[in-house]
């Protein structure tokens, strides 16, 4: 079964640009960096998680994600989608767990090279203001929602009103349904009678 690879999709900018949210230009950017914080990556970790101990990594015969393209672009697909492993997987070549494997290692990689370019995501508004070249105030003011409406209060329910699976409720515990004792004299001809 044929599977997405970027030597194919950088012919189609428009699928692409809808696959990843980057145009080709700013894809080729970001792969030296991921590459780069890819290889720093494997050369003290395993693709199962575990420290690397013996050889180096290298790509093997039938990778599905063999070069650094296909790899960033596996992992921005992820990010923008966030579709089931299962499917992400089928996409790209390769069952379930080995997209998790490749997503667990890919994802601090994708990070990392963000950072490098410094355009990680901003996590605090002091940040974000850095980042913007404002004042906390006013990267506050990008931030805030616009105010709403308050929602209507409404007043507390009373018995009449309460949720009818309330009293239905039974408590947490030992279950009130009769026990089948299976070592009964009517439940063992049942079991052993021959339905015609």
């Amino acid at each position: 079964m044929a599977h997405v690879q970027f030597a194919d999709l950088q012919s189609r900018p428009t699928e692409f640009l809808d696959l990843t949210s980057l145009t080709l230009d700013e894809f080729q950017q970001l792969v030296p960096p991921f590459e780069a914080a890819f290889q720093a990556h494997m050369a003290t970790w395993r693709l199962d998680g575990k420290p690397r101990t013996a050889r180096r990594f290298s790509v093997y015969q039938n990778c599905p994600l063999p070069t650094p393209e296909d790899r960033l672009l596996f992992m921005l697909a992820y990010v923008k989608t966030y579709s089931l492993q299962v499917v992400q997987g089928r996409l790209f070549g390769m069952g379930q767990s080995k997209a998790n494997q490749w997503i667990h290692v890919l994802l601090p990689v994708l990070l990392t090279a963000l950072r490098t370019l410094d355009d990680a995501p901003a996590r605090s508004l002091r940040a974000l203001a850095q980042r913007l070249g404002v004042t906390e105030a006013k990267a506050a003011a990008v931030v805030t929602p616009l105010a709403e409406e308050p929602a209507p209060v409404v007043a507390s329910p009373t018995a009449e009103q309460a949720s009818p699976l309330l009293p239905m409720t039974g408590r947490n515990g030992a279950s009130s349904a009769p026990k089948t004792l299976l070592n009964r004299k009517q439940v063992i001809v049942a079991r052993k009678g021959i339905t015609q």
